[in-house]
């Protein structure tokens, strides 16, 4: 009996355990599980939001394309930018579509600016070690940086003329990849947001503000690394692991997170 009673108080402290933080604190259940809702309802909403807003996207892609177009005009007229507005001609379905990119001549880094970024990224390196501990967050993302310049150091010391990249797929892949990446929001939204209760409203408005963001954020994406990539191919690694697809899923995971912010429907009644 005593067995007994020791074996249960033991697993009503495990359980005890489960809910409170190191310092000895409840830890609260998230305000967002208490406003799941998968009924039948909610999923037809978020259907219905995630057809609607996928079929507007394939609707608006071709004048997007066109809005692409005259922003890369607009920065190769007054940009210090010695590259060429082409077209991608390709087929969504039944849509044709005539996609902006930018061809530029791939050059390889000099002796002189191999040189002085080695040197750069060496002192910055050795300098994320001076700073206070409070900036941890920073210091470890700077040295993230720095170590992918540092890799790309190493690479066109070794190996400059087997890198197998151009400005131009480069760039072509990244219109791509915004293409699709924008395509999918309504599809990660409606598996990650809509179930939860903010109401059809709401859902309509993030989604589409994020989208909308997106479209207008790739034509700058593409002119500020096509800034660097016409001096040389030096800095690809950099632009395509920090500047790149990264920038577009922490963009998707911004506007997520502040909408989880919201208050939710019943909140609100």
């Amino acid at each position: 009996m005593a067995a007994s009673t020791h074996q249960l108080s033991e697993q009503q402290r495990v359980d005890q355990s489960r809910i409170r933080g190191h310092r000895g604190g409840v830890i609260p259940m998230h305000r967002a599980l208490g406003h799941f809702r998968l009924g039948p309802i909610n999923l037809l909403v978020a259907f219905a939001l995630f057809v609607s807003f996928s079929a507007l996207w394939l609707l608006a892609l071709p004048y997007v394309c066109g809005l692409w177009r005259l922003l890369f005009a607009v920065g190769l007229h007054y940009l210090p930018l010695d590259a060429r507005l082409e077209t991608i001609n390709a087929h969504v379905g039944s849509i044709k579509l005539a996609i902006p990119s930018l061809s530029m001549t791939p050059l390889l880094p000099g002796f002189e600016t191999w040189l002085i970024s080695s040197l750069a990224t060496a002192v910055l390196f050795a300098a994320t070690f001076l700073l206070p501990k409070h900036l941890v967050p920073i210091i470890y993302l700077s040295r993230a940086f720095l170590l992918i310049q540092s890799s790309s150091c190493i690479y066109f010391a070794i190996w400059p003329s087997q890198f197998p990249h151009t400005p131009d797929s480069y760039i072509q892949g990244l219109m791509y990849f915004s293409i699709a990446i924008v395509s999918v929001v309504p599809l990660l939204f409606a598996l990650t947001y809509y179930i939860f209760d903010f109401g059809i409203g709401r859902k309509a408005f993030l989604t589409l503000l994020t989208m909308s963001y997106l479209a207008l954020f790739v034509p700058f994406q593409v002119l500020f690394q096509a800034m660097f990539l016409q001096k040389t191919v030096f800095f690809m690694p950099l632009m395509y692991l920090i500047f790149g697809m990264p920038a577009d899923v922490m963009i998707i995971v911004a506007f997520y997170s502040w909408g989880m912010t919201w208050p939710f429907r019943d909140d609100r009644n």
